[in-house]
């Protein structure tokens, strides 16, 4: 059973996902004011890093994200480009780097990129998504992007997809892996991988390598655990996607 919102903070979380719905399958029968939520996004996670809403339906509704940063910030992956998520990010400092995990999620990159004059980062195989980006990444990484900025490749949802590790807490997985909030486990779907699955479960196998706290995924929901459970809970899964047990 579904209940309306009904405390204050409800209803604004409602709106909120009202603005950022892809389809504008969302209404609104009461006298809210939906312009009274156009400047919750972007909108903190944990410093420095921003949860942007405004879904593109390009990108299937997927997630993306701001990084605030001294020597330029970063967006990764593509919201939609709307006037009030612009405003924003000038309010913010703009973006100066520009992070795309793979060719599904770059929605209204190349207009974000030329406003903001930003340098899109994406790796080779993807490129036919963005082909006029500023940065290629070639071979099998992982690249150094800036001081605490590591592209990671996680090859299997498509051939060319990475994941971007920023300060060695904060991974942002694209489509490779997110979390499963009905099992309370980290989770990836075969059903959704359009390229290799077993690259994708050697993919998950390569991030153990990796201390990380944050699972920031372009679909799903994002998941913060201590470094440790997270590493357990990659292993874990990587396991069950090579014996077949997803």
């Amino acid at each position: 059973m579904k209940a309306q919102p009904t405390a204050r903070a409800e209803r604004r979380v409602a709106l909120q996902a009202l603005l950022a719905c892809p389809t504008g399958s969302i209404g609104c029968l009461g006298d809210d004011d939906v312009k009274a939520v156009t400047d919750d996004f972007p909108h903190v996670i944990e410093e420095p890093v921003y949860y942007c809403g405004y879904y593109s339906p390009k990108s299937y509704g997927g997630n993306s994200y701001f990084v605030r940063h001294a020597a330029g910030n970063w967006l990764i992956d593509a919201p939609k480009f709307v006037a009030p998520l612009v405003r924003r990010l000038e309010a913010l400092g703009g973006v100066a780097h520009f992070f795309l995990t793979h060719r599904d999620d770059v929605a209204d990159a190349d207009r974000f990129a030329a406003h903001f004059h930003a340098h899109r980062v994406i790796h080779r195989a993807e490129l036919s998504s963005q082909p006029g980006a500023e940065v290629v990444l070639d071979g099998g990484g992982p690249w150094a992007l800036a001081p605490g900025f590591l592209a990671i490749p996680t090859p299997g949802h498509t051939e060319g997809h990475c994941a971007l590790l920023v300060q060695d807490r904060f991974l942002f997985t694209g489509d490779h892996l997110d979390w499963d909030r009905d099992k309370q486990r980290l989770a990836a779907s075969e059903n959704y991988c359009w390229y290799s699955w077993p690259q994708q479960a050697d993919s998950m196998r390569r991030l153990a390598d990796y201390r990380f706290e944050w699972v920031l995924p372009g679909h799903g929901q994002r998941v913060r655990l201590p470094a440790d459970e997270m590493r357990a809970e990659v292993l874990r899964l990587a396991d069950e996607m090579r014996s077949g047990e997803v």
